[in-house]
């Protein structure tokens, strides 16, 4: 050890370690505030309703006809969801769906799974409460005591009807359903097997559509 720091006092040279501990500690820089919010955020859009599959504009077309063709497909439906979430009215297609599930409920389990729906969805100040008059709301409620298969039917038609009228036309009209209704780009024929030389403009026509 050096003369110099040997002739210090012991509590001198503790008093310099604590403060090249510290030092240490704080060059260890953690990671900015705004860079964990940016992780938090590109895990919320990874979370968010997305339609990935291009739409084959024939179906597309199949939507425009009637709010019916759109909601019974797959896709439509996903579509419409999304749409309906970014308007914040999602309960609307998510009570749709729980009637259409409740249906194909068998009986032994349908008193538990009426419940929950109405709860979540009928009840007024409800979690996700749609938007129902006070007579449809009252008689679903009467509905439970004999609970069935139609035991939502009058609630259920009344949100698809308000859909129908609203949502759906603006739907149309978004730049996510005409986003889908562009039809995709179609595949010329490859000539790189023909002999001879090829020019720039006969490569560009084998590039592959984008998805």
């Amino acid at each position: 050890m050096c003369k110099g720091l040997a002739a210090l006092p012991a509590t001198c040279l503790k008093s310099a370690k604590d403060i090249k501990h510290k030092i240490g500690f704080l060059l260890q820089k953690p990671d900015p505030p705004q860079e964990q919010k940016a992780l938090k955020e590109k895990e919320k859009e990874k979370a968010k309703v997305t339609v990935v599959n291009r739409i084959p504009p024939a179906e597309t077309e199949k939507w425009k006809t009637s709010f019916n063709n759109l909601i019974k497909n797959d896709d439509g439906r996903k579509a419409f969801a999304s749409f309906l979430q970014s308007e914040y009215s999602q309960e609307n297609i998510e009570f749709w769906e729980a009637c259409e599930d409740f249906k194909q409920t068998s009986a032994d389990k349908m008193n538990v799974k009426a419940k929950m729906i109405f709860e979540q969805y009928v009840e007024a100040d409800s979690p996700s409460e749609v938007n129902l008059d006070s007579v449809t709301r009252e008689q679903t409620r009467k509905n439970l005591e004999r609970c069935d298969a139609s035991c939502f039917e009058e609630a259920q038609s009344k949100i698809f009807t308000l859909m129908e009228k609203d949502s759906y036309r603006r739907f149309l009209k978004s730049k996510l359903f005409l986003e889908l209704s562009q039809p995709p780009m179609t595949n010329k024929p490859c000539s790189l097997e023909k002999k001879g030389k090829q020019h720039l403009s006969d490569l560009c026509q084998c590039l592959p559509s984008y998805a």
